[in-house]
């Protein structure tokens, strides 16, 4: 078996697919109040796993999903990062996606990883379009997103009735 895609390495981060070995890890990030502030509630355990299992089935349906990103130099674990179908407001979209650790938030890891799989997006998976789907008042996301080349695009309404932006661009 061939080893899933993943975006190339960055100076700093490098993306591996998630494995139920990574469990402990995301379920520390996604269960974390400070990082899932903007989402409806953080995840437990078993969402967690579910998550995992959702990005498995997104390498093997479409060669992308959420990656572990890690730090390059030792390993260590910083959050993930990705591409997946999104659909907002009817039309299915490609997202790109990203959660850091709370400690490790401000440092640029997230604008690194999502511009690395931004590019992934272009040139190996040939998507003409990028979208991020961000909630209203989630400011960081929203700079990572234009840091990245996704200007503000409009409003709308996420599956779940929530408002969110969207911030897309042509590649």
């Amino acid at each position: 078996m061939t080893s899933p895609r993943v975006p190339a390495p960055t100076s700093r981060l490098a993306f591996r697919p998630m494995t139920a070995d990574d469990l402990d890890d995301m379920a520390a990030l996604l269960g974390d109040p400070a990082v899932m502030r903007h989402y409806p509630s953080p995840k437990t355990r078993a969402e967690a796993l579910d998550w995992i299992h959702w990005n498995q089935r997104l390498y093997r349906e479409h060669g992308y999903g959420l990656w572990v990103v890690t730090m390059r130099d030792s390993g260590e674990f910083v959050g993930d990062c990705g591409l997946t179908p999104q659909e907002i407001e009817g039309v299915v979209e490609l997202e790109v996606g990203y959660h850091v650790r709370a400690d490790l938030q401000g440092h640029g890891y997230a604008t690194e990883a999502a511009a690395a799989c931004r590019d992934f997006a272009r040139d190996v998976v040939g998507a003409e379009r990028l979208i991020a789907i961000i909630r209203p008042d989630n400011r960081p996301s929203q700079r990572v997103a234009e840091k990245i080349g996704l200007p503000f695009e409009r409003t709308a309404l996420s599956r779940s009735g929530l408002p969110v932006t969207v911030y897309a661009t042509a590649l």
